[in-house]
């Protein structure tokens, strides 16, 4: 596993000044986040899970929300977001990006030049009565189009050159596998994972990005590999294959049920369920990974992944939000205070 301490080490250095505080687990930086995102060493990072503002949404008191006269402002600016995103993730790293269901498909579009998008989640935020917001308070009669009571989440992971399914690790496999002189057909001749169809079946299927393997079933490709003496070594399981980590007992559709936060005093207008973001992080990172969060917030998404013994870097233009993240992560994570 490559060294994920000295990757959020560098980043620290890079980002410099603006690091407002800082301890071994986790970073808090205050500034203009794309322009900080291209400080951050390229490869360095194994998840973004953000939200920026929805545009769409036009509030004053999320900012940046009112930023943008026109959608094409917007989708202008996300477009750098996507080509930085692209950039300092690492090959098997994931995207979660927040959005407006009115802006989902646009965003898809645009991301998907430089990603593959797995999943179009969507949240349903299933409230209580009372807690529901303008849902309950509005006058229904007066609607001209179906309420937009849901959020989206685009769930992507970066994409190679080529066609079809763009999998770096299928790439990845393709290039060891010739640089050993291996056919597909002997490769899986020697590891005995046969496809159903046909001997080297598994092997391209991998290949072409369609599904990935087991940890058991890659490192039996490895081995094979590497005893053909022309390689000499091979990315381990943690830095080739992306994690998706899933089994029953957790949400596995892509329509996720997780209740908004509820008002209290000092709830930031856009926070999101720590369960969800947990749900997140869980599913699609290895202990040790760095998380990213280019709109920190109220520091949400920092603390989910700290608790679940991940790395966390929040990134957050306004030093109101800053000092508020610095106080709550403070509790029990030890933070240096740079302020």
């Amino acid at each position: 596993m490559s060294n994920r301490k000295l990757d959020f080490q560098n980043i620290e250095i890079a980002l410099g000044e603006s690091v407002r505080a800082s301890s071994t687990q986790a970073m808090l930086v205050e500034g203009d986040s794309l322009a900080l995102l291209r400080q951050i060493p390229g490869q360095s990072i194994s998840l973004i899970l953000t939200d920026p503002p929805y545009h769409s949404t036009k509030k004053q008191n999320i900012y940046g929300d009112t930023a943008f006269e026109e959608d094409k402002h917007y989708l202008e600016w996300m477009t750098q977001y996507a080509m930085e995103w692209r950039r300092v993730l690492k090959s098997n790293g994931s995207l979660f990006c927040f959005c407006a269901s009115s802006m989902a498909a646009r965003l898809e579009v645009i991301f998907s030049k430089d990603f593959n998008i797995l999943s179009q989640i969507v949240w349903t935020k299933p409230n209580d009565p009372g807690f529901d917001g303008w849902k309950q308070k509005m006058k229904k009669e007066a609607l001209r189009q179906w309420y937009p009571h849901t959020e989206r989440i685009i769930f992507a992971e970066p994409a190679s050159d080529g066609n079809l399914h763009r999998s770096p690790f299928g790439h990845y496999l393709k290039e060891i596998r010739i640089k050993a002189g291996m056919s597909a057909h002997e490769l899986a001749e020697k590891t005995g994972l046969y496809g159903r169809i046909n001997h080297g079946g598994t092997i391209s299927n991998w290949e072409a990005g369609r599904n990935v393997p087991s940890r058991e079933q890659y490192e039996k490709v490895c081995a094979v590999l590497l005893s053909t003496g022309k390689i000499e070594s091979i990315l381990p399981y943690e830095d080739a294959v992306r994690p998706f980590i899933m089994d029953s007992s957790k949400e596995f559709t892509d329509v996720w049920n997780f209740p908004s936060v509820r008002p209290y005093r000092g709830k930031h207008p856009a926070e999101k369920p720590a369960a969800l973001l947990e749900h997140a992080v869980q599913a699609t990172t290895y202990p040790g990974d760095i998380v990213l969060d280019c709109f920190g917030g109220s520091g949400s998404t920092a603390i989910a992944a700290l608790k679940l013994g991940r790395r966390a870097i929040a990134i957050e233009i306004d030093p109101v939000w800053v000092s508020r993240m610095v106080a709550r992560l403070e509790i029990g994570n030890k933070i240096e205070k740079k302020l």
